[in-house]
């Protein structure tokens, strides 16, 4: 979900207001992923590296999360909807972990769409995490590695959305993606409507998968 500051920045606003319509952006995806039957939807919100940013942003964006759940987790649990935060998620305040554990606590019987949020997440990070841990359970395989995986519990990643016109991965679901399909786009996250996830998906409906077979 990139572009909130450049969106913030071409309207001659403060970064936290691009963050805020960032927000918004993140609602009416979530809804419309639900509407359209999406098994999961994943959403990169906050990286390891995001900590190199000025500690006045890190306060708006954390305070954004916070808002986000309390205000939207009723509607989560009337529409059925699961949600997982993967990502060392411990590493944020104190007060930030008690509220996703009695998030996620309150919609694990959920049988909807999963809302995935990447928070303190960092790929690169994940799958030395996830290596070690197979290791000392024995041999390291894909498998092995697989299965420690903070998205272990979720289904394979099918497509990659990334905004803002930045052709990149950013250290983002890096296994996962091994063989999924990726959409980039040049709109800004603010400006990222359900009809551009429809774009999204309707192209990703035309491509012919192989998964490395002819």
């Amino acid at each position: 979900m990139d572009g909130n500051g450049r969106w913030a920045k071409k309207r001659l606003l403060p970064r936290v207001v691009g963050h805020k319509r960032g927000v918004d952006a993140v609602r009416e995806v979530a809804r419309a992923a639900r509407d359209m039957g999406l098994e999961a939807l994943t959403l990169y919100a906050f990286s390891s590296e995001n900590w190199k940013r000025p500690a006045d942003e890190i306060a708006d964006l954390m305070g954004l999360l916070k808002a986000f759940i309390r205000s939207d987790l009723q509607e989560l649990i009337d529409n059925n909807a699961r949600l997982r935060i993967i990502g060392d998620y411990h590493g944020l305040a104190p007060d930030i972990v008690e509220l996703v554990e009695d998030a996620m606590a309150r919609t694990a019987a959920n049988t909807g769409t999963t809302l995935a949020i990447a928070l303190n997440y960092g790929s690169q990070q994940e799958i030395a995490r996830a290596a070690a841990r197979a290791a000392a359970k024995g041999a390291i395989t894909p498998e092995a590695i697989e299965a420690e995986l903070y998205t272990a519990d979720l289904p394979p990643l099918d497509l990659l959305i990334r905004t803002s016109g930045e052709v990149r991965l950013s250290n983002f679901l890096l296994w996962q993606a091994a063989y999924a399909e990726m959409w980039f786009t040049d709109v800004l996250w603010p400006d990222f409507t359900p009809e551009h996830l429809r774009q999204a998906l309707d192209q990703f409906s035309t491509r012919e998968r192989r998964f490395g077979g002819r």
